[in-house]
């Protein structure tokens, strides 16, 4: 292979003083430019990843919920309707940053569930490298801000070891946090290795700080490095748990979700065909038998739940702002022009962890039994319904708001096999290459499909070797050819998911799935099926997508033929991804006192 194709990295060492010459003037004769790998022109990239969100909450989809910046990014190139995560955050970014399914980078459950099972370790293996490391070897500057959740939770203390932190993983500079979540008010926070204290101000908030490291950044670009093309990758904690926000930003939403998240689903569904982003003939899914309907919370109550979805949407608004200032200083810098930026507005559905609403999240996450009753006698207290959001809790609301934040899917986020967990909208601009477009893109894709993207973009090859270890193939394909057309056929086969044994499969339109034994809304549900699952005797149900948006239609019954070929697919699939044995993830859950 020629040490200058691009499919080997990193760079081939520069000449030695044994090769060049002694004498001043042999120096300047003998003189060598580093190769260079990139074309002309290459883009900056900037990825910017929400956490939480499902594909019914902002006002651009027709979600109620104010979102400008990520409507101007739509609106400066193209939306993506049909585009999916795992459903779950550690594997959803470790197949964003690689491009490859995320059993097989390890990551088959989030890293603080991490068990020997091959798909399940946590560990991003050096031979499945980030789209960091390959572009930090190209020649780019590479930064990372906010939520990283992809280190194996034994490596994640001040001592390391920090091979596989953002910096060992291709970053240069890192600020952020590295677990699943934090408070929004005093985070536990690392530049780069280093542990940052928490800040002792009322006025922070961790979206404004990671919006200002983020500016600071892209400055000190412009000032040391404006030669070289940056890759930003900027995810923070809004809008997971805790739900924490200034007062302010929550009363905006006022009254705005007084009638509840059945009425929310009928509203939001409406807007959502008005606007385009769902097909005139999509069906609007029912809420699962096992999730409470609002008729059902009591009125004493209501106040509480009608809350905290305010308290929610003020948070959700107030993180894409951030995204707007940050968008900001790029056109500030001149950099928006050839900047391709990719706004993924969820990295799965929307979080049904607090399951009857909460004031202290990790009471409903951890089966720590408590009732809405003991919650809201805390709650006041502590001082009341306007405390919520604030230092003073750790709230998290309703599934039923999660639910509905999906809509019109089924489910919620930890459910894999229908799209209320998996389905994201995104945002694709490049005012340089992609001319704006109000058609939206209903081409099949996959989070994984977007480094092949990135490399399709800038016009490389990915690496065959990086840093010495040799590549493992990526799993997904390039959507670039999405960029100019609106109408071309889906180049995307096949694609599988699977968490927490909730599972399907994608073929050619067709999509089959099984909704597995855990149930994020209700625990007791969830106790009651693990006594009686087999996943060998599970129904599967079957949709034909083309016709069926929103996976109304089961056609298991009707086309019992292609159901047994879909399932066959998986069984060839997951294997071949790690995914075996299914539902590993569930282990500690089932086993929370180790995997032994």
């Amino acid at each position: 292979m020629s040490p200058n194709d691009g499919r080997s990295l990193p760079f081939p060492a520069v000449p030695t003083a044994s090769t060049a010459g002694y004498t001043l003037a042999e120096s300047t004769h003998q003189r060598r430019e580093r190769p260079r790998r990139l074309p002309d022109n290459a883009p900056n990239v900037l990825i910017i990843l929400l956490d939480d969100v499902g594909f019914g909450l902002a006002d651009t989809v027709g979600g109620e919920v104010r979102t400008p910046n990520f409507t101007r990014v739509v609106e400066a190139g193209l939306g993506y309707n049909c585009f999916h995560t795992t459903s779950i955050c550690s594997p959803t970014r470790a197949a964003l940053l690689t491009g490859r399914n995320h059993h097989r980078v390890h990551s088959g459950t989030i890293a603080e569930r991490a068990v020997d099972w091959d798909g399940y370790t946590g560990v991003i293996g050096k031979d499945t490298a980030t789209v960091a490391e390959v572009l930090r070897h190209y020649g780019y500057k590479t930064c990372a801000f906010g939520k990283w959740h992809n280190t194996p939770a034994d490596q994640t203390t001040a001592m390391g070891p920090f091979d596989r932190w953002p910096t060992g993983h291709g970053f240069d500079y890192f600020y952020g946090f590295v677990a699943g979540e934090t408070s929004q008010w005093e985070p536990r926070l690392y530049e780069n290795t280093n542990p940052v204290e928490p800040p002792r101000d009322e006025s922070y908030h961790l979206s404004e700080d990671l919006a200002e490291r983020a500016i600071a950044w892209l400055r000190k670009h412009e000032a040391y490095a404006t030669d070289a093309p940056f890759f930003m990758y900027w995810a923070p904690g809004a809008a997971h748990g805790p739900h924490h926000i200034f007062k302010a930003w929550a009363d905006r939403y006022a009254g705005k979700f007084d009638d509840g998240w059945d009425a929310y689903r009928e509203r939001v569904f409406a807007r959502q065909k008005a606007r385009g982003w769902i097909p005139s003939d999509a069906m609007l899914t029912p809420r699962a038998d096992t999730m409470q309907g609002w008729d059902e919370i009591p009125e004493e109550e209501r106040p509480f739940q009608r809350r905290l979805m305010e308290v929610f949407a003020g948070y959700l608004e107030h993180v894409d702002a951030q995204v707007g200032r940050v968008l900001d200083e790029m056109d500030r810098l001149g950099k928006t022009e050839n900047t391709l930026v990719l706004y993924i507005f969820g990295d799965n559905g929307s979080s049904a962890e607090g399951q009857k609403g909460s004031i202290s999240e990790l009471l409903a996450q951890n089966n720590i039994p408590n009732t809405v009753a003991e919650q809201r006698a805390a709650l006041d207290k502590l001082g009341g319904i306007d405390v919520l959001g604030s230092p003073r809790t750790d709230n998290m609301y309703h599934a039923g708001w999660a639910w509905a934040g999906c809509t019109p899917f089924h489910h919620t986020k930890l459910v894999a096999s229908h799209f209320g967990g998996t389905r994201n909208a995104l945002a694709v601009a490049w005012p340089a290459r992609i001319t704006p477009d109000a058609r939206l893109r209903g081409q099949f894709h996959h989070v994984n499909d977007v480094v092949p993207t990135i490399y399709d973009a800038i016009g490389i090859l990915p690496p065959d070797v990086v840093d010495g270890f040799e590549q493992r193939p990526l799993d997904g394909i390039s959507f670039a050819y999405t960029f100019g057309s609106a109408d071309v056929p889906t180049r995307k086969t096949t694609q599988y998911f699977e968490n927490n044994a909730s599972r399907g499969i994608y073929s050619d339109g067709w999509y089959a799935c099984a909704f597995g034994p855990f149930v994020p809304w209700d625990t007791p549900s969830t106790a009651k099926r693990l006594k009686t699952w087999d996943m060998l005797s599970e129904p599967w149900e079957l949709y034909h997508l083309a016709t069926d948006f929103s996976q109304a239609h089961d056609l298991a019954t009707t086309h019992p033929d292609k159901l047994d070929e879909l399932k066959a697919l998986f069984k060839e699939v997951s294997r071949d991804n790690l995914v075996w044995p299914v539902g590993a993830g569930l282990w500690l859950r089932i086993h929370p006192q180790g995997s032994h």
